[in-house]
């Protein structure tokens, strides 16, 4: 995506959608961005450069668990983009997830968080998920400060777990419930997943 976010209105729009694959090289240099400032999730830092039929696949792994993965478009351009995953693989975590967002940083304090990641919480909710995790390096403060936001709570933290850029990093665990959280019990052999309900994107 190119660096011409300074051209936008203060005022410009926000949409938020699920993505498709002719957002793929945006998000990736999205994503690229924020590698290379050493800001991110510590879990899902990635050496290697992420390429477009690598994220094509995962986009299309995550529509066929029928799982939200969603972009910010403010002004014509992709600004942000969220997604989640299962938290773990075995079935006694099937209602949990985890997350990761990206906001490029020519549109930071425009409000595309706190769009953004709502708007998976709410997708995630919907489709009879509980639960919903994050791991947030411990030096991005606007990170924890938008989670907070957003009814996370930090939960734990993992320090020197991560080793990237000659540095070692902490980790912050965060956690959200979703829906009625644990307040009540689901439905007997329900699969989150079935019930998920999201616009198809190709």
């Amino acid at each position: 995506m190119a660096s011409g976010a300074a051209a936008i209105s203060p005022h410009a729009d926000v949409v938020i959608r699920p993505s498709s694959d002719a957002d793929v090289a945006a998000m990736i240099a999205i994503y690229e961005r924020h590698i290379r400032r050493g800001v991110g999730d510590t879990g899902d830092f990635e050496e290697e450069r992420l390429l477009p039929d690598e994220l094509r696949r995962r986009r299309k792994n995550m529509r066929s668990k029928r799982l939200p993965h969603l972009v910010a478009e403010r002004g014509g351009q992709i600004a942000g983009y969220a997604y989640a995953v299962p938290f773990r693989k075995r079935p006694a975590y099937r209602y949990a997830l985890k997350h990761s967002i990206y906001v490029h940083p020519d549109h930071l304090h425009a409000g595309i968080g706190r769009r953004l990641l709502p708007a998976l919480i709410e997708a995630c909710a919907a489709g009879g998920y509980r639960q919903m995790i994050g791991y947030i390096d411990a030096s991005n403060e606007a990170s924890l400060r938008l989670h907070e936001a957003c009814g996370f709570a930090r939960v734990g933290y993992l320090p020197a777990i991560g080793y990237k850029y000659g540095r070692w990093s902490d980790s912050v665990i965060v956690q959200c419930p979703l829906g009625t959280g644990a307040d009540d019990q689901p439905s007997a052999w329900s699969r989150p997943e079935r019930a998920f309900s999201f616009p198809s994107t190709s």
